[in-house]
């Protein structure tokens, strides 16, 4: 709920005062062996800037976001962090994500985390 109000007053904020960056959440990437994630792999690197494509028409999660890099899927927000950041992007908010770590994991839900900022 803090999440959905601190969305709320950026949003309503003048264009002018929002030059600052403000870090929304930190998650890892859900879903990334069923996008081009294994593939990307090699090319990846701390700091890339990913970008939040909302899917309200997905039918296994009505709070779908897709993450990408340049253009390719690479998984999604996690279903159990998902609601604000789907909320923000549905109103409007410049909602930005980059990678945050990278990590040669066995377990490929550990393999990328990143972050989401609002400017």
């Amino acid at each position: 709920m803090r999440l959905l109000l601190s969305l709320f007053l950026l949003l309503s904020l003048p264009v002018h005062a929002q030059s600052v960056q403000l870090l929304v959440q930190s998650s890892p990437l859900a879903g990334f062996r069923y996008g081009e994630g294994a593939g990307l792999w090699p090319l990846l690197q701390r700091g890339d800037a990913l970008d939040l494509v909302r899917e309200a028409d997905n039918p296994h999660d009505p709070n779908a976001v897709r993450v990408e890099w340049r253009g390719r899927k690479l998984g999604y927000v996690p279903r159990r962090e998902n609601a604000a950041i789907a909320w923000g992007l549905e109103r409007g908010a410049a909602l930005r994500a980059r990678v945050s770590r990278l990590a040669e994991h066995p377990n490929p839900a550990r393999r990328i985390e990143f972050e989401v900022y609002i400017e």
